[in-house]
């Protein structure tokens, strides 16, 4: 009798975790996205190219070198959400879950604001030509907005925030050296929570 309520128990408590957190996101998806970041960085250390990005002093004043960062930029992101999207619709395809639901809704929101006032503040940063605050403060930003989010989705997202957040805080304190650390926190911390996501919960 007290298994058959503990199995009743049990059912209800996975019915109401998918019922308020989204669960569909695949750990595929960071690893995509930690590729393709990887591979931005490789570029855009290729277009920088005579610069001495680790004295700050330096002023990046072509705008065709700006734009271009700004299109690389644009595409690894764009990259990134197609083959989340992609990979996350296979997993709810394959699990029978729901991908829109009212936590999804609330999930994209806990992610935007951060997100959208980061991308102001980065803005700001290459208007007035401080480029060099531009990879701290999307490290920063980008951890805030998962910590957020952590609340609609797998809690194991807070952690890689923390991370996230934590990288971005020793940037500030080695400007020049922003390339590196975004390699490293978009891109090799991207693969290995990917990873570690897709091992646990596929």
């Amino acid at each position: 009798m007290n298994e058959m309520y503990s199995e009743d128990l049990k059912h209800i408590r996975n019915m109401m975790e998918k019922s308020s957190r989204f669960i569909s996101l695949s750990g595929l998806a960071g690893v995509f996205a930690g590729s393709f970041a990887l591979i931005a960085s490789f570029i855009a250390y290729k277009i920088l190219g005579s610069y001495d990005v680790r004295n700050y002093d330096v002023n990046i004043d072509s705008w065709e070198i700006t734009l271009q960062l700004i299109g690389l930029a644009f595409a690894t992101l764009l990259s990134s959400l197609i083959a989340g999207i992609i990979v996350t619709m296979r997993k709810s395809k394959k699990q029978n879950l729901v991908i829109w639901t009212k936590s999804t809704f609330l999930m994209l929101e806990a992610l935007a604001i951060p997100l959208f006032s980061g991308g102001i503040m980065c803005l700001a940063f290459l208007y007035w030509g401080d480029i060099y605050y531009i990879a701290p403060a999307t490290l920063i930003f980008y951890g805030l907005a998962l910590i957020n989010a952590s609340k609609y989705t797998f809690g194991d997202v807070k952690y890689l925030g923390i991370l996230e957040i934590f990288l971005g805080l020793i940037a500030l304190y080695f400007l020049g050296y922003g390339l590196i650390f975004w390699a490293i926190g978009f891109g090799f911390l991207h693969i290995l929570y990917g990873f570690i996501m897709h091992v646990k919960y596929k």
